[in-house]
């Protein structure tokens, strides 16, 4: 483990790594916590918990729209050029909607709409950019696991930044804060050198961008599923919640999953592995979708806790592996938009094991909502195992980024061959 320390040290220490970890973090404020705070000022505001559902909601939608798009504009035109005009806008949309608040109510939705198209894809940006920061392979598949272990760290001290601006200040100030602090990191990302010197490879022209590459479907979709697992374990905590204690209670479990996910990937990216990493892949998803099997149990709520950080062990380890498989699968040139729709497909996972989540529970309980993230991650590993022909394609196959060192060209985009992955 003291190896594995000194090695996200050593990429901290490398020139712009801290600024670019930094500033994404900070500029994804405004999408980590727009259903927190579009929920309080709404309610603020006097909608009802549908409506500001509904809102939330519409957010997310949109989100996962425009990811994959401005993603393929920023491998078309650059970083600086797509994300800072797209943070400003988004928050400026969201100034509209603090504002304008609900009256009348379809410039609410636009506000709501607007700003979450055009939420920059930061996320997708700063692992395109990893490779020419840092020179080593393993040195990028540490930035990779040290992201997944930052995100977790993100989502969850970024609600309780909101609830200290509410506190001090109001719904209003809150939404208004979060969304220029925003921009800010978003500035300190694309007003960096390597933002500024990054260039995507040359990209062959094609309607479907990153999505003309099977390997990449194939990933997206057991992606899905795996998002599927851990939106239907949000809801499915409620109830649990609300016949153990409450909000106390389910705080606890939505802290328990982070905390599972921050160990998990900070031991995962503390280490070298070998061989492949499809195969790899395969093992942790499996070991994810059997240790969401104990919530079943529904024990009570220390040990229950206990269950759920076990829950979430897996998971930051399983976005690690796939952010490395994106780097290899995504076509030559759409390197930002692969890892955009990354995001995207596991956004809508978790939506959609939300929704199917609270009709389960309403049918049978507990037990049954908590069956589906298990399922869910049988699912996901279904995938995997199905198309492991897909996934496992030869470098020198058209759609898969392969290294071309002596291509000047191709200095932007990851430079390390396509054969085991870390």
């Amino acid at each position: 483990m003291a190896g594995g320390l000194a090695g996200y040290a050593e990429v901290v220490r490398a020139r712009y790594a801290a600024r670019l970890l930094a500033g994404t973090l900070v500029g994804r404020l405004p999408c980590a916590t727009a259903a927190v705070t579009i929920v309080l000022f709404a309610r603020a505001e006097g909608a009802t918990y549908s409506l500001a559902g509904v809102l939330a909601a519409v957010y997310g939608v949109a989100n996962a729209v425009g990811q994959p798009l401005l993603g393929r504009l920023v491998d078309l035109r650059g970083q600086p050029k797509v994300q800072l005009p797209a943070a400003v806008g988004a928050a400026a949309a969201m100034a509209v909607f603090a504002w304008s608040g609900l009256d009348p109510l379809w410039q609410a939705y636009t506000a709501v709409v607007v700003s979450g198209l055009l939420t920059p894809p930061l996320e997708g940006g700063l692992r395109a950019l990893w490779p020419s920061v840092l020179k080593r392979e393993e040195q990028v598949h540490t930035a990779y696991a040290m992201d997944a272990v930052a995100q977790e760290v993100m989502f969850t001290l970024g609600p309780l930044l909101v609830t200290v601006c509410v506190s001090v200040w109001s719904e209003r100030a809150a939404l208004l804060v979060i969304n220029a602090v925003g921009v800010l990191g978003a500035l300190s990302v694309v007003v960096s050198p390597p933002a500024r010197a990054w260039r995507s490879a040359p990209r062959e022209a094609h309607w479907l961008g990153a999505l003309r590459s099977p390997a990449l479907l194939a990933l997206l979709g057991a992606c899905v599923f795996v998002g599927v697992a851990l939106g239907s374990i949000t809801v499915a905590s409620v109830p649990y919640a609300d016949e153990h204690g409450g909000d106390v209670v389910y705080g606890w479990l939505m802290a328990a999953i982070g905390f599972g996910a921050l160990v998990g990937g900070t031991v995962y990216g503390a280490r070298s592995w070998r061989g492949p990493a499809e195969r790899r892949l395969v093992v942790i998803v499996a070991l994810l979708a059997v240790c969401y099997v104990p919530l079943t149990l529904r024990p009570g709520a220390p040990a229950m806790v206990a269950l759920t950080v076990l829950a979430g062990v897996f998971l930051a380890p399983a976005l690690t592996c796939a952010f490395v498989l994106v780097d290899r699968y995504a076509p030559r040139g759409t390197v930002t938009e692969a890892f955009s729709w990354l995001v995207t497909m596991f956004t809508v996972g978790q939506s959609a094991g939300a929704g199917l989540a609270g009709p389960v529970v309403e049918a049978g309980g507990t037990l049954w909502g908590f069956a589906v993230p298990s399922l869910a991650g049988g699912a996901a590993l279904l995938v995997l195992l199905a198309t492991r022909r897909v996934m496992a394609v030869p470098a020198a196959d058209g759609v898969v980024v392969v290294s071309s060192e002596n291509d000047p060209n191709r200095a932007a985009e990851p430079r390390f061959s396509s054969g085991d992955r870390a």
